[in-house]
């Protein structure tokens, strides 16, 4: 890790200057140059002055960035039962972000668990098939092409009513499938 390229990039995040860092830590602009120049190297007591001062800790200043991952292949891909069907978990760990997508396959007249109420939202799209949404209110019908959007509050299931596969997008915030 090269310390004085990260103390700099850190200074020009907050708008300093090497005079206003320096005068800030009592010390001098030549050596905070020195510094992020990779020419001196700051002792421990002067490193933690000048992460005080950027408002950094010495444990984030220190924790290299993750890459995060933004593609998803169908080798991150996974599949566990839901009802008669299958999901197909789309982002691996998704439980820990705020939507969790899955593609939900249903075998002809197959139905998927019943949903209990939560607090969250659901959206699904009809990739293949026709299905029917029954909630604890009423049932709804969605044919290929078409989406849906269930308040959490409501129990449901969704059921293929057609001789054919069905395939549905099926997404929830928070994550709790």
């Amino acid at each position: 890790m090269e310390i004085g390229s990260k103390i700099k990039a850190i200074r020009l995040q907050r708008g300093l200057t090497q005079g206003e860092l320096a005068s800030r830590c009592e010390l001098t602009k030549g050596y905070i140059s020195q510094l992020e120049n990779d020419i001196a190297s700051p002792s421990i007591g002067t490193l933690i002055d000048i992460l005080n001062v950027l408002g950094v800790t010495p444990q984030d200043f220190f924790t290299e960035p993750k890459a995060e991952k933004i593609v998803f292949t169908k080798q991150d891909f996974f599949e566990s039962e839901n009802g008669d069907g299958q999901n197909i978990w789309l982002i691996p760990n998704s439980q820990k972000n705020e939507m969790e997508p899955i593609i939900l396959v249903l075998p002809p007249e197959g139905a998927s668990d019943v949903r209990y109420p939560f607090e969250g939202e659901e959206f699904g799209y009809v990739l293949e098939g026709k299905i029917r949404i029954d909630t604890d209110t009423a049932s709804y019908e969605a044919k290929k092409g078409e989406a849906f959007y269930i308040d959490g509050k409501h129990e449901h299931r969704i059921i293929n009513i057609t001789a054919k596969t069905a395939r549905i997008v099926w997404v929830t915030t928070p994550s709790n499938f």
